[in-house]
C-alpha cells in the first residue's frame, strides 16, 4: 500500500504559473497546497504543514525571503525559491535566508520536478554519513581522506573543509557566503576571491579533466556538488 502523497505549499500570485505548477506538480504525484500572499502561505503551512515548498521571490504583501525564513523558523523542509533572471541578489539572500535550491523563470516542468524530488532525496538523507562516495570520488569525512578511482589525493586542510561542506550538502547550491562564513569565518564572507582560488585549486586536483564534473559553479551566487 503506498503512503499519501508528498505535500508541496506552493506560492506565487501570478494566477497562470500557480495553475501551471499545480498542474505539473500533481501529475508528478504531489498534492498541492496553493497560496498567493506572505500572510496566505504562512497561515496554510501552519494549518497544513507541507513536507516541502515552492516560492515565488515577489509576492503583492512581501517577499519569498520572508516565507523562507519563517517556515525555517519550524521546519527543514526543502524549500524551492523561483526567482526572474535578473534577481541575482534576492536569490543570494533567499538562499541565506535557507532555501535549498532557485529556479529561473520561465522553467521546464521537467527541471521544476526533477529539482523538488532532488531536494527531498537531500532531506531524506543522513547528515552524519562517514564517507560518501560519487561517480569515482571517495570522500571519507571521519578520516578527512580523499580518493579518486582508489588513488589517494591531497588536500590542503582549507581545501577539505570546503569539499566536506560542499559534499555534505551534495545537490544544494550554497552561497559564497555560506562557504567563506563557514570555511573562514564570519568575518571574512565578503572575500570572494579567495574562496575562489581555492575552489579552481580543488578542482584541479579531484577534477578528472578539464570540465567540471563534482563542482559546478552558480556565476556570481556560489557552488553545488553534483547529485
Amino acid at each position: 500500500m503506498t503512503g499519501e502523497p508528498t505535500r508541496v505549499l506552493v506560492v506565487d500570485d501570478e494566477g497562470q504559473i500557480l495553475r501551471a505548477l499545480r498542474v505539473v506538480l500533481r501529475e508528478a504525484g504531489f498534492d498541492v497546497v496553493p497560496a498567493t500572499t506572505v500572510a496566505e502561505a504562512l497561515d496554510r503551512a501552519a494549518v497544513r504543514p507541507p513536507q516541502a515548498a515552492i516560492v515565488d521571490l515577489i509576492l503583492p504583501d512581501g517577499d519569498g525571503i520572508e516565507v523562507t525564513r519563517t517556515l525555517r523558523e519550524w521546519s527543514d523542509m526543502p524549500i524551492l525559491v523561483l526567482s526572474a533572471v535578473g534577481d541575482e541578489e534576492q536569490k543570494v539572500k533567499a538562499l541565506e535566508a535557507g532555501a535549498d535550491d532557485y529556479i529561473t523563470k520561465p522553467f521546464g516542468a521537467r527541471e521544476l520536478v526533477a529539482r523538488l524530488q532532488a531536494a527531498l532525496r537531500r532531506a531524506g538523507r543522513a547528515s552524519d554519513e562517514p564517507a560518501i562516495a560519487v561517480d569515482g570520488l571517495r570522500v571519507d569525512l571521519a578520516a578527512r581522506t580523499v580518493r579518486r578511482d582508489g588513488e589517494e589525493i591531497h588536500l590542503t586542510p582549507i581545501e577539505f573543509d570546503l569539499l566536506r561542506m560542499l559534499v555534505r550538502n551534495r545537490g544544494r547550491l550554497l552561497t559564497h557566503r555560506m562557504l567563506l562564513a563557514e570555511v573562514w569565518g564570519p568575518e571574512y564572507v565578503d572575500d570572494i576571491q579567495p574562496l575562489r582560488t581555492h575552489i579552481a585549486r580543488l578542482r584541479a586536483k579531484i577534477e578528472p579533466g578539464e570540465k567540471a564534473k563534482y563542482i559546478l559553479t552558480d556565476p556570481g551566487v556560489g557552488y553545488r556538488f553534483t547529485q
